[in-house]
């Protein structure tokens, strides 16, 4: 697989399970991903806080998620939390194939005491992300929060998924927790199969 932003390789498939990789001189990243996994997650990017946050989609998604990454820590976070979101969404991609068969659509909304998030996600294969989570600080952790956005768009180019996300609240750490447990919640739903569907949600019969 390749995407414009250089090769994903498949490293191991089988049914809705993958592991790709991606090394570029700044980082060098794999991803194991289950869609029919219970939510166990082991991620090592070493931005603590983007950890938590991809934990939380995970588990929440029943996803069984595997990440190791390595990056230029030392310049600054970007490129390790970027390439981190287009590898995982590049594994995503991977295991719904030509989409069958699933529900295509789904949302979610979580609140985590004074913030409430809401997802809308769309897997059908058209990239494309709205993300309003007007955060009030710099960062969380070690993770910069302006981030966070770049990383969810770059999740939903490689991901082939229309995602809309909107929260608001007073705790920087709440709303992002609140949105990446929305994102996984509603992902959870547009990826899960239906017994009663063959082909494509699409009257067209095709997607794209």
């Amino acid at each position: 697989m390749t995407t414009p932003l250089g090769a994903i390789v498949v490293v191991e498939r089988a049914g809705r399970r993958v592991t790709v990789s991606r090394r570029t001189r700044e980082t060098d990243v794999t991803v194991s991903l289950d869609l029919d996994g219970s939510g166990r997650c082991s991620i090592e990017t070493g931005v603590g806080f983007y950890d938590h946050l991809l934990g939380s989609l995970g588990h929440h998604g029943l996803f069984d998620i595997e990440i190791r990454a390595t990056g230029d820590l030392g310049v600054d976070e970007h490129h390790t939390v970027e390439d981190v979101a287009l590898v995982l969404g590049a594994a995503f991609a991977e295991t719904l194939g030509e989409r069958t068969g699933i529900n295509r659509f789904g949302d979610a909304a979580v609140p985590m005491d004074e913030a409430l998030a809401n997802a809308v996600v769309d897997v059908g294969g058209r990239p494309y992300a709205v993300v309003e989570l007007p955060f009030r600080s710099f960062q969380v952790g070690a993770l910069p929060l302006q981030l966070v956005e770049h990383a969810l768009e770059s999740f939903a180019r490689t991901g082939g998924l229309t995602l809309h996300l909107r929260g608001a609240g007073r705790n920087d750490h709440h709303l992002a927790e609140a949105a990446f447990k929305a994102l996984g919640r509603a992902l959870r739903v547009a990826c899960e199969l239906d017994p009663r569907r063959s082909g494509v949600a699409s009257t067209k019969g095709a997607l794209g």
